[in-house]
């Protein structure tokens, strides 16, 4: 195992301790939880940083790193729901949209890297979230939500575009050999 690898298996222990301390109504361990998101979510960064710094791309690395965002994001959000904060229509929109990715690039020759749209997904689903789980004051509730819908709709656009013929089988070259996912 590289060491991205480690950093990419250690966001899979912040989980279980996201999940169970999301339950409580203290705001000090919902603070806990926006703590725990957060570095989760800077470690993707790190990971793939250091993957392509010291030459450590590997296929467990491209396995695991979309597969452990997928968890940390839809860890929380399915939390979220079950507190009544989101609706589960939104949030399935979002899995859908994982689920049907993941399982178009199984049948891909080479895993195409992400786009401006993929990474606007991505930051936008970290900041809903983030938003969402904070024990911020009820004037915030709304902006929470419209920043969890502006992530809903970024994850579908960036889903379309991922599946449009000129992004799979007649990509550039520079964009197939780009390691960031999406």
């Amino acid at each position: 195992m590289t060491l991205p690898n480690w950093i990419t298996f250690s966001r899979l222990l912040g989980i279980p301790f996201l999940l169970y301390l999301l339950y409580s109504p203290d705001p000090k361990f919902q603070w806990i939880c926006v703590a725990i998101f957060l570095v989760a979510s800077l470690t993707d960064w790190l990971d793939g940083y250091l993957a392509r710094k010291l030459n450590q791309i590997s296929d467990l690395g491209k396995f695991l790193d979309p597969l452990v965002d997928k968890f940390l994001v839809l860890a929380p959000l399915l939390v979220l729901i079950e507190l009544g904060q989101v609706p589960a229509w939104g949030v399935f929109l979002i899995l859908a949209r994982e689920l049907a990715i993941a399982g178009w690039r199984v049948s891909q020759p080479k895993v195409t890297g992400a786009n401006i749209w993929g990474k606007l997904k991505t930051v936008s689903q970290i900041v809903a979230i983030a938003l969402l789980i904070a024990p911020l004051s009820q004037e915030w509730r709304l902006f929470s939500l419209i920043v969890f819908w502006i992530s809903v709709a970024l994850t579908l656009i960036s889903g379309v575009i991922y599946l449009l013929p000129s992004n799979n089988s007649e990509a550039s070259d520079s964009q197939k050999a780009e390691v960031e996912k999406n």
